[in-house]
């Protein structure tokens, strides 16, 4: 039997999953939220930043790194500096400062175009997940284990979740964009 539960779940992973990569791109604030994604190479394994420090904004445009082990700090150094954050770190000690500029409109304008690629990226995803239920629904018909009627049912409640989902994807990207625009 169909579950359309599953469904809901696995497009709702999705819409999360979008939110969080949204949570990365920097509005007017910087949140230390930023340097989540930052993995250093270092003590044998990749390990995320945000476990080798404490991070805290300073203000609205500086963030600090506290590192815990001052041997590190190099290590921690060059991963921002390749994480194309569009920063360069300040060293005092066991600290780093990251001074994040003013957004240009210019800048504006490609995180919007940014913010654009991953919500179709997200779209997509969705719309195969619509995808593989239905086949699972058009395959459940051709075992005879659901009428044609109940099969065009699950199909349009499989339609209606994708459709919801699709909506609230396009909500979270244009409140995104709005935030980024907004000078």
């Amino acid at each position: 039997m169909f579950d359309k539960d599953n469904c809901s779940k696995e497009m709702k992973h999705s819409i999360d999953a979008f939110s969080n990569e949204l949570k990365n791109i920097r509005t007017g604030r910087v949140s230390p939220d930023i340097l989540k994604t930052i993995l250093i190479d270092t003590y044998g394994s990749k390990t995320p930043l945000t476990q080798l420090a404490n991070i805290n904004n300073l203000d609205n445009m500086t963030l600090n790194v506290n590192v815990w082990d001052a041997s590190i700090i190099k290590i921690i150094e060059k991963s921002i500096l390749d994480s194309n954050l569009g920063v360069t770190p300040q060293t005092d000690g066991t600290n780093i400062l990251l001074k994040f500029p003013e957004l240009t409109a210019e800048r504006r304008q490609e995180l919007v175009k940014i913010i654009s690629d991953i919500t179709e990226k997200f779209k997509i995803s969705v719309r195969s997940i619509r995808r593989k239920h239905l086949d699972d629904i058009k395959i459940l018909e051709k075992e005879k284990s659901i009428s044609l009627d109940e099969s065009k049912k699950f199909q349009d409640e499989v339609q209606k979740i994708t459709d919801i989902s699709i909506k609230e994807i396009e909500n979270l990207s244009n409140t995104k964009e709005s935030e980024i625009l907004k000078v």
